[in-house]
């Protein structure tokens, strides 16, 4: 059994396994936190303006193993450094975390069920 981390940020992708979701989701944790280490994007202007809170500075994503559609989630990391946890690949189901221990806890269930 291995579980995949994809990291989407800037033009860079870069991919790991892990044995263990709780690995999969430390490794994204790490990934998540040095990104907000680099510090906020800036408000930009194409066609309309766009918020740093509305631009997507980098995504984790988790997948598990096999074809389980239902074992695929992960988290954008925001221009303003705030956390969004959704379930899917293809159509993201926002999971409604209010802070960043919430967000891992509820993408651990959406992955672990």
């Amino acid at each position: 059994m291995s579980w995949k981390v994809t990291v989407r940020h800037g033009s860079q992708v870069k991919r790991e396994k892990f044995e263990t979701l709780a690995e999969a989701l430390d490794e994204a944790r790490a990934q998540v936190d040095a990104v907000r280490r680099e510090g906020g994007l800036p408000e930009i202007s194409a066609f309309r303006d766009y918020a740093p809170d509305q631009r997507v500075h980098a995504r984790i994503e988790i997948s598990g193993p096999g074809l389980i559609r239902s074992r695929e989630g992960g988290l954008d990391v925001t221009g303003d450094g705030s956390v969004v946890a959704y379930k899917g690949a293809i159509r993201k189901e926002p999971l409604g975390a209010t802070s960043l221990d919430d967000a891992f806890a509820r993408l651990r269930e959406g992955l672990d069920g």
